[in-house]
């Protein structure tokens, strides 16, 4: 009886997320899959679709160039991002673990873009040219690499351009690697420097075996929010063909479910990279 009682009790206080969950989110996103097998225009009385079935994908992946050049580029920018952000995380995050004084206001300045450089803002800052090092450009190997044409120069330039970007959106990774250190068990480590241990050996055989859980976590979670920045061109081309009276929100909800699988394999190849390296290396 009563545990039948606290079932019901159970169920009572998950009911509210329930129907938040299955209006706000599962609704929408059954209906956004649902327009895109539509030609849909607007009317004074709402959405008029025509069943296409898969012709708005067909037309997307055949036609629309600007679409997947902006999937492609995103794509690549992606896989070198969001391993960068999660490293700027973790190497933060083990500088202020320390115990040093103040650390608590560095901590609040590390987080605070988190709060500060979000939608708008972060447009307006990158067009002011606030995102970018001044003296870059002063230094001959950033010449050397704009005039090198292979993969590695195109990664290095993008990380060198978006260092500060990278910095900024790592402030909530910062606060998960922070919480996993300080569960880390004390006595682990003390006993291997006890042993003889370096500072290096302890990173790589205790540490960061200790943090593999929230690292992926932390990659889920980059790559879903590196999704959706504002300064994205592939979310500006959905939104612009999902306004635009030759496409509409049957073509841009097609987009969207594209691009949702690319993130979605993107997302897969980050934790199976990680996972790889994780087998070969802590050991």
């Amino acid at each position: 009886m009563r545990r039948n009682l606290g079932k019901k009790t159970g169920y009572l206080f998950v009911l509210p997320w329930i129907l938040g969950f299955a209006v706000f989110t599962a609704f929408p996103l059954f209906y956004s899959f649902y327009l895109s097998l539509h030609q849909t225009t607007i009317t004074a009385t709402g959405f008029i679709g025509e069943f296409t079935g898969i012709g708005n994908f067909r037309e997307a992946i055949s036609m629309d160039i600007g679409f997947i050049r902006d999937v492609g580029g995103f794509s690549i920018i992606s896989m070198i991002a969001i391993p960068m952000i999660v490293i700027l995380a973790l190497v933060m995050s083990l500088l202020l673990n320390y115990p040093l004084k103040f650390r608590g206001i560095f901590r609040t300045i590390f987080f605070l873009p988190v709060i500060i450089a979000s939608g708008p803002v972060i447009d307006k800052l990158i067009d002011m040219g606030v995102t970018t090092i001044p003296t870059l450009p002063d230094y001959t190997f950033y010449w050397f690499l704009q005039g090198s044409d292979n993969i590695f120069a195109t990664a290095a330039l993008l990380v060198l351009d978006g260092f500060i970007i990278f910095l900024w959106l790592s402030g909530v990774q910062l606060l998960v690697f922070l919480a996993g250190l300080q569960k880390l068990d004390k006595q682990t480590v003390e006993a291997a420097r006890v042993d003889g241990a370096s500072a290096w050996e302890i990173f790589w055989k205790i540490t960061l075996p200790g943090l593999s859980t929230l690292i992926l976590v932390n990659i889920v979670y980059t790559t879903v929010m590196f999704a959706q920045t504002t300064f994205n061109p592939v979310i500006e081309h959905i939104s612009f063909n999902m306004l635009h009276p030759n496409t509409g929100y049957g073509y841009a909800s097609a987009l969207a479910w594209l691009y949702f699988v690319v993130i979605s394999l993107i997302m897969v190849a980050l934790v199976g990279l990680f996972a790889l390296f994780s087998k070969d290396s802590l050991k």
